[in-house]
């Protein structure tokens, strides 16, 4: 993360994660969600264009998550909208401020 205020912001008010843990370190930021955790260091050098960071959450809900994110107005990636893959999982993808793609993935049956 290039800003600690921005990922936070964005991950509690967008995406619904909550802060993990009692303690606050200038440069490193823990949320979660359910059983997910994401860890974030600061580097503040960091080129988006550049940045390969890539993340896959696998969720039992996918549809209700999706839409949660559009009423949020949570960009969604432009080849990223929800579904169905040819290998069996019902996928969608956004980009966080820092360019680390999230893909949100839940098997189809």
């Amino acid at each position: 993360m290039r800003d600690k205020a921005l990922t936070k912001d964005y991950y509690l008010n967008k995406l619904g994660f909550k802060v993990f843990g009692d303690s606050d370190y200038d440069d490193y930021l823990m949320v979660y969600i359910d059983n997910i955790q994401i860890h974030f260091f600061e580097f503040k050098d960091l080129n988006p264009k550049e940045n390969y960071g890539q993340v896959y959450i696998r969720t039992i809900n996918i549809d209700e998550v999706y839409q949660t994110f559009l009423d949020n107005k949570v960009s969604i990636h432009p080849n990223g909208h929800l579904e169905t893959k040819p290998w069996g999982q019902r996928e969608f993808s956004l980009l966080d401020p820092d360019n680390n793609l999230l893909t949100f993935g839940q098997t189809y049956e």
